[in-house]
C-alpha cells in the first residue's frame, strides 16, 4: 500500500495508524470546524471530518489528487444528544467529567476518505460508562493527565480509561479517535 495522507495532527490517530502497520504521513490544513445548528448530531463529526478531508486533497498536485488517499477524522462525545466539546480549562474539565460519572455518553468519530473523486464517509458510535469517581480523582486525572485537547475532557487509554470505565460497548479504537478496523476496510475498497 503506498502512503496515505492523514490530515490529522492527532497523537492517538497516528499511533493507531501504526500500531495497524499502514504507512502514512501527515498534511494538515486549517480547517473551519463549524457546523450548522441543524445538522444532526451524527452528522457532525462526518462533516467536519470532509471539510478537513477535502482542505488537504485541495493542497496537492493535480496527480496526487488522483492518486493519493487522504484519510481525516473528528471525533464528538455526546451526552444526552449535546456534544460535548474540548475544555476551556481546568474548572470546564471537571465540570464536563462530573457531567459523564455514572452516566453512559456515546463517542462518535466521523472518518472521510478521500481520493480523486471517490469519498467514502462513515461514523462509528461507541457507548462508554463511567463508574461514579470521586472528585479528587476527577481533580488528579485533569491535573495531571490535562486533557485540554480532548473531546469529552478524556482519553480512554489514560489513566481515568483505566480506573474509570464501567463497561464500553463498540470499538475502543474509535473511542482514541480512529475506528482503525473499519478505515482499513475502506482502504481496501479504494485501492
Amino acid at each position: 500500500m503506498d502512503p496515505i495522507i492523514l490530515a490529522s495532527q492527532s497523537p492517538r490517530r497516528k499511533q493507531l495508524l501504526q500500531w495497524a502497520e499502514v504507512p502514512f504521513e501527515v498534511i494538515v490544513h486549517d480547517t473551519d470546524e463549524s457546523y450548522p445548528p441543524d445538522l444532526p448530531t451524527e452528522e457532525v463529526p462526518i462533516h467536519i471530518a470532509r471539510a478537513k478531508a477535502l482542505a488537504v486533497h485541495q493542497t496537492l498536485s493535480p496527480k496526487d489528487q488522483k492518486e493519493r488517499i487522504v484519510v481525516a477524522a473528528d471525533t464528538v462525545v455526546v451526552l444526552k444528544g449535546n456534544i460535548i466539546g474540548k475544555p476551556k480549562d481546568r474548572e470546564d474539565a471537571l465540570s464536563i467529567l462530573s457531567k459523564l460519572q455514572g452516566r453512559e455518553h456515546q463517542v462518535i468519530t466521523g472518518v472521510c476518505v478521500k481520493k480523486g473523486s471517490k469519498e467514502k464517509v462513515f461514523a462509528d458510535l461507541t457507548r462508554v460508562l463511567f463508574h461514579p469517581l470521586t472528585n479528587a480523582q476527577l481533580a488528579y486525572y485533569v491535573d495531571q493527565y490535562q486533557p485540554y485537547d480532548k473531546a469529552g475532557a478524556y482519553a480512554i487509554q489514560e489513566w481515568i480509561g483505566v480506573i474509570g470505565v464501567q463497561s464500553i460497548t463498540g470499538d475502543y479504537y474509535n473511542v482514541m479517535g480512529l475506528p482503525v478496523s473499519r478505515v482499513i476496510k475502506v482502504l481496501e475498497e479504494l485501492d
